[in-house]
């Protein structure tokens, strides 16, 4: 195994504590790839050779340095290749690292289920299972032809060789961060829009933080709404501009809702996800003259600090709308 796949345990929003954490294994490697909120890859083919210990024992380094120094747990995946590490990584819990022996891959992989392969959605995992092919297992076993015509001629080459424990992956040092998002589950399935609406704030608000906290921008807004049946639906919207402003968040958040046009839907979740996230520094905006732009924005700079002096509960949910 020469390739750790990494979550760390952090409380929301605490994202920008993450290059901290990544620079415990940039300790070992610099071939290190951040996988945000909360997870990254390392590639520790030279540091075996180096230290003398296999992956395993350095990831048990890792997981104790991590715990003394900033008292974070993490759970640790570790396979031949990067993909594998992160199967395993699906396995593992904080204070076990899960591995994926080199010598038995296609054993390890064989009895789970195709969603634990990456890139793996829902849609193709429910076409799949409704030709019994349920387990990666069964995925390797059955005939290319069989996978192509299913999901399609790339897809199904592709999945065949994950399944059959091929990874052709690497760890790419310095990734830029592609997406943040965050989840409001009910305690109850949920009718009420205005508890809708208030959820997406409270959402939309963290997404905003958490990308000023890493100096990002976002370009894209996707919302999923997971509704009672299991079921889900959908919607992201390109941005007028790249944006980490609450505010311009949060509107693209209810015109995505609204024109679901839902009606008495019960809902179980709804999800927020910021993609095409690039440098704020290199974003460019349209400058605005509207006073209470300038206002909200003005309060999201106050608010920003006193989240980094007080910590995430110091400005309730909410507050930067009132």
């Amino acid at each position: 195994m020469t390739i750790l796949c990494v979550r760390f345990q952090l409380p929301p929003m605490y994202e920008a504590a993450l290059p901290e954490l990544l620079g415990l294994l940039e300790e070992f490697t610099p071939v290190v790839e951040a996988l945000p909120p909360d997870a990254a890859l390392a590639d520790l083919r030279g540091a075996e050779r180096y230290f003398g210990r296999s992956a395993v024992e350095l990831a048990s380094v890792v997981r104790v340095r991590a715990l003394a120094r900033y008292g974070v747990d993490c759970a640790i995946g570790a396979g031949p290749g990067p993909m594998l590490a992160r199967v395993a990584l699906r396995a593992a819990r904080p204070g076990v690292t899960c591995a994926v022996p080199e010598d038995a891959v296609a054993e390890f992989l064989a009895d789970r289920p195709v969603a634990a392969l990456p890139g793996v959605g829902a849609a193709t995992a429910r076409t799949l299972d409704e030709y019994g092919l349920d387990t990666l297992g069964r995925v390797a076993a059955a005939p290319l032809s069989t996978l192509q015509r299913l999901i399609g001629a790339k897809a199904g080459r592709e999945l065949r060789e994950k399944a059959s424990g091929i990874d052709r992956g690497r760890v790419v040092p310095n990734a830029v961060s592609r997406s943040l998002t965050t989840e409001r589950a009910f305690g109850i399935d949920e009718l009420d829009p205005d508890r809708h609406r208030r959820a997406l704030l409270s959402a939309a608000e963290e997404i905003g933080a958490r990308l000023r906290a890493v100096e990002k921008v976002c370009r894209t807004l996707t919302l999923t709404v997971r509704y009672a049946d299991r079921s889900a639906t959908t919607r992201s919207r390109t941005l007028k501009e790249p944006t980490a402003h609450s505010a311009a968040l949060t509107g693209a958040a209810y015109g995505m809702y609204e024109a679901l046009g839902l009606q008495r839907a019960r809902v179980r979740a709804l999800a927020l996800r910021a993609e095409g996230l690039t440098p704020a520094e290199e974003a460019s905006y349209q400058l605005t003259f509207d006073p209470v732009d300038e206002k909200a924005r003005r309060i999201e700079e106050v608010a920003d600090r006193a989240r980094a002096r007080f910590g995430p509960r110091a400005v309730m949910p909410g507050a930067l709308a009132a």
